[in-house]
């Protein structure tokens, strides 16, 4: 086994490790980004989030849109979106985010979306319509969309997938065996489930986990090893960070060389691309996730 150093994080709580130490957003682009986010009322995941990478992708002119409010249905507790039952359904919203990203001038968007468990479609036709505008205002913009746990409502993902985009990604965030921790409300088997009727359809599928909640390194393997025998093109592999003292502890802060491995094994193992480090995210570098790799 592998033995590489990882730094204990209750010992380390105050100071992170020098590879998770990022810049502060500025610079022009990143307050275009912001202020379009502003004026036409959108929420992003880089901000309820709280992703750490929100500086250089917002500065690079690309933000990751949610859709369906700012308020989950779910309460995983490594997630810091806001829970409850969502008050607004707002019917505008796929025109203002069409209408956002055309004049943000990207070439690649990524939207994803709160969980609507109370709606019996999922918010599908949302999803539906947010993508279909895009795509007829801007026919060159390639499209990401990560969506929720469906709760095997099967009809409603077929929506969700069928209205144009390249790439639809659905995280399964941790390890089978910390489930009932990290993700209560959700289902191992009925995630890996969702990848594999994606690919069925004809779509190029992702997923993302994070480490560093405790699993071990032969767990994260047997994860590759389901996402890629359910049909799982790419995989993203990040560090978890709190995001506030009420969410789950961080186990360990694993090292950059540790993700390097676990690079090289997932493409090992038969993903077509692996996106592995200690600040990846899902919609990290996306635009490189359209089309696969060349050798």
């Amino acid at each position: 086994m592998l033995e590489l150093p990882i730094v204990e994080a209750k010992e380390e709580r105050r100071k992170k490790p020098e590879w998770l130490r990022v810049k502060l957003p500025i610079g022009p682009q990143f307050k275009k980004v912001r202020s379009l986010v502003d004026e036409y009322n959108l929420h992003t995941i880089c901000q309820s989030g709280s992703c750490p990478n929100m500086g250089e992708c917002w500065g690079a002119g690309t933000a990751t849109f949610m859709i369906l409010g700012n308020t989950c249905t779910r309460s995983c507790s490594f997630c810091a979106v806001k829970t409850g039952r969502p008050p607004e359904y707002d019917e505008d919203e796929p025109r203002r985010v069409a209408e956002a990203i055309a004049l943000m001038g990207v070439k690649h968007a990524v939207i994803t979306s709160v969980n609507r468990d109370e709606r019996q479609d999922r918010g599908s036709e949302i999803w539906y319509q947010t993508v279909k505008l895009v795509k007829e205002q801007t026919p060159h913009v390639t499209i990401e969309t990560l969506i929720p746990d469906v709760r095997a409502t099967w009809e409603a993902l077929e929506r969700m997938i069928s209205a144009g985009q390249e790439v639809v990604s659905h995280n399964m965030e941790t390890v089978e065996e910390l489930y009932r921790k990290v993700r209560p409300q959700a289902r191992y088997a009925r995630s890996l489930e969702q990848i594999q009727r994606t690919k069925t359809y004809g779509k190029r599928t992702k997923s993302g986990i994070m480490v560093g909640l405790g699993e071990t390194i032969d767990q994260v393997y047997k994860t590759m090893d389901d996402l890629v025998a359910h049909g799982c093109d790419v995989l993203t592999i990040g560090q978890y960070l709190q995001p506030t003292k009420m969410h789950l502890d961080v186990a360990e802060y694993i090292h950059p060389d540790v993700f390097k491995m676990y690079e090289e094994i997932g493409l090992q193992k038969g993903f077509d691309m692996v996106e592995s480090g200690p600040l990846v995210r899902s919609s990290y570098h996306a635009e490189k996730h359209v089309f696969p790799s060349t050798p």
